[in-house]
């Protein structure tokens, strides 16, 4: 897949002043696949910012060791939002072998057809995730080289407006 920089290489943070761009992507079209430049670290936040379709089954945002297919890619964290049941499961597969799906959460924070701003920043032990600014879960990191975390995929029923 081809990874393209922004015209200026800048994005508009939410107060609407530039910042520079960590995120290259070509088009904001899903199934998605973009570089996160120089990989995660501490302090580093992954912004997605999108559209619920109108009937969705799921949706995943997955933060991967590069885009392999073949053999796949490990995935530092999936989260995935299931309509039919409202569940939010949130998951992690290195060297093939997935964790255990974590899914008790107080409420299910997307609606059909509705935006949403989803926050993933990362801290020296775990992933901090927001969801329309409450935080939602800590999860604790299973890849301890955060630089390697170099990806995002999104796929699924939504429609991408900003990634950040």
């Amino acid at each position: 897949m081809r990874k393209e920089k922004l015209d200026d290489g800048h994005l508009n943070n939410s107060l609407g002043s530039p910042v520079q761009a960590d995120v290259y992507f070509p088009r904001l079209i899903v199934p998605f696949c973009g570089h996160i430049k120089g990989g995660m670290r501490p302090g580093k936040k992954v912004l997605v910012m999108g559209i619920v379709d109108l009937n969705p089954e799921s949706f995943a945002i997955s933060l991967t060791c590069g885009d392999s297919e073949d053999p796949p890619a490990d995935v530092a964290i999936e989260l995935k939002a299931v309509f039919t049941d409202r569940q939010l499961l949130r998951n992690s597969c290195i060297s093939g072998e997935r964790d255990e799906e974590n899914l008790a959460f107080p409420y299910f924070p997307f609606v059909p057809d509705q935006p949403f701003r989803v926050e993933i920043l990362c801290e020296h032990p775990r992933f901090r995730v927001f969801v329309d600014g409450h935080q939602l879960f800590d999860f604790y990191h299973r890849i301890q080289t955060l630089s390697a975390i170099d990806t995002i995929k999104i796929n699924g029923d939504l429609q991408i407006t900003k990634l950040g």
